[in-house]
């Protein structure tokens, strides 16, 4: 898989995924990439600006793009069999590949174990969502789904409780207890959680919106929920429970 991007890049090196680097610049930034991936015996090969850009075309690539390999296979059962208390996020029809990569860098930096979407109506998981992520996916086990109501189901009976964002829902996500094995339930911005799927969450809930617009944008909605989950997992830990 193409990815572009000196981020992406790093990232990718850290997980161990590269196969080949090219690259077209210069600058400190490079050069650290560069060392980084020899270091790593990654091949780098010197291009053109031009032969870069057929590469890459049409992409902010910032003189890198690399060769990765696919994340090994991974099931809803290995995100949380071993794991006491997980935080999953579920996607529900996030097409737009640079909101999907948005979601997965905030999942990332909130220490989510896992990311679960389906395997259609889901963005491509390709150059453009790798980029947005900042490099995230390179560290995220994500699991594509066929039947995203299945997978629900298949998560309560692995314990864990399941909690949608709906702007319509009656309580507050801040007022629901996040601290036990939970999975966060995002639906594409507009249309928000399709009907079934919201049927199957074990709660819903909103972010209260105290200005003039009527929501958020998907990845900002999940930094809301996710950070207040890791607030309340950090303020339970200090305690003792």
């Amino acid at each position: 898989m193409l990815i572009y991007g000196i981020n992406p890049t790093t990232e990718a090196l850290r997980a161990g995924t590269v196969s080949k680097i090219w690259t077209s610049a210069t600058g400190a930034r490079v050069a650290r990439l560069v060392e980084r991936a020899r270091r790593a015996g990654v091949a780098v090969q010197q291009l053109e600006a031009a032969e870069l850009e057929r590469l890459a075309p049409g992409a902010v690539h910032q003189g890198v793009a690399a060769d990765v390999d696919e994340p090994a296979p991974c099931t809803v059962q290995d995100l949380v069999r071993d794991v006491a208390a997980p935080l999953v996020v579920v996607l529900d029809g996030i097409e737009d590949p640079r909101n999907f990569g948005a979601v997965a860098r905030t999942a990332e930096a909130a220490g989510v174990d896992g990311l679960i979407h389906q395997r259609r109506r889901s963005a491509p998981v390709g150059a453009t969502a790798q980029k947005a992520s900042a490099g995230a996916l390179a560290h995220l086990r994500r699991v594509p789904v066929v039947n995203l109501c299945r997978t629900l189901d298949e998560l309560r009976r692995a314990g864990v409780w399941t909690v949608g964002l709906d702007q319509n829902a009656g309580q507050a996500y801040h007022q629901l207890d996040l601290t036990g094995r939970i999975a966060l339930v995002l639906g594409a911005e507009g249309r928000g959680l399709r009907r079934l799927v919201r049927e199957r969450c074990d709660w819903l809930a909103s972010i209260p919106m105290r200005g003039r617009v009527e929501s958020l944008n998907v990845s900002v909605a999940a930094g809301v929920a996710l950070f207040e989950a890791v607030r309340q997992r950090s303020a339970a830990r200090s305690s003792g429970h």
